[in-house]
């Protein structure tokens, strides 16, 4: 027989979402590769079953190495389900090697859908959802992720990003700094859980929100670009922009805002060039 490598889509939080098919691929399975065995212990007592195949750990820190000990047993002809703590394997998770690697070597792969929290996060958001990215996680380092979203700034598609949620303050700052404070966004906290918290507003909002501390799995659903036009950032360019917005039913307050995103400036110079 052929092996196969099933991606197994596991609860983002109540285990009453687990999809039906998750139990009985669990169950069959001749190998279980879990990102944590121990959550996976939990999720079978949740669903009731018992794994009759061996169970190995695949994590970040074993991924490169683990990959070529499952291959062989896909070559061999073995079913081998994969699990990550929540989701789907491989978005943001350990999985995308082994599926290239099965995938060079035209062994199956399927999936088992399941829950997610980034469609999840972006349906609650209130953003509009007809267009989307997904940017994972953003980089530690400040001035690296202040790169990552500058190069983001123009771009009109809904964005959900995933951040660790002691890093949910100083990314949400920086998303301000990059894409203007009156960018709206999502804040969506423990989703599908008993503490689940969905915080709407423009970034600034969002910001002094943060302040004293977020707790939980976070995802954070950005509205993208209005597409509109850049503005030079000259004052006789900066004046014309604010009075155009102005005569278009804007108020001054919001005609200063969107003008000083759309030519990258701080909202008091712009402000200081219209009253000088």
């Amino acid at each position: 027989m052929d092996g196969v490598l099933v991606l197994a889509g596991t609860p983002i939080g109540q285990a009453g979402d687990a999809p039906p098919r998750l139990a009985a691929e669990l169950a069959g399975a001749d190998v279980v590769a879990a990102e944590d065995t121990r959550r996976l212990k939990r999720l079978c007592a949740d669903l009731q079953i018992t794994l009759g195949g061996r169970v190995v750990s695949y994590f970040e820190g074993n991924e490169q190495a683990r990959t070529p000990v499952l291959l062989e047993a896909l070559l061999a002809g073995e079913r081998v389900v994969l699990v990550t703590d929540a989701g789907m394997p491989s978005v943001s998770d350990p999985g995308y090697r082994l599926v290239a690697a099965a995938v060079e070597h035209d062994v199956r792969v399927t999936a088992v859908p399941g829950p997610s929290a980034v469609l999840t996060a972006l349906a609650v958001s209130g953003l509009p959802v007809d267009r989307f990215c997904f940017e994972g996680f953003l980089p530690r380092k400040a001035g690296e992720r202040g790169r990552r979203l500058a190069g983001l700034a123009a771009e009109e598609r809904t964005m959900v990003f995933f951040e660790a949620p002691h890093r949910t303050g100083a990314a949400l700052a920086a998303m301000a700094e990059a894409l203007g404070d009156d960018r709206r966004a999502a804040v969506c906290r423990e989703l599908t859980k008993t503490h689940e918290e969905v915080r709407r507003g423009p970034l600034a909002d969002l910001v002094a929100w943060a302040e004293d501390g977020v707790r939980g799995e976070v995802t954070i659903v950005v509205e993208g670009s209005s597409g509109a036009p850049a503005v030079d950032s000259d004052p006789g360019s900066l004046r014309t922009a604010v009075a155009a917005l102005e005569a278009s039913g804007s108020t001054r307050k919001e005609a200063i805002a969107e003008v000083a995103r759309r030519a990258g400036l701080p909202k008091r110079e712009v402000y200081d060039v219209v009253h000088r």
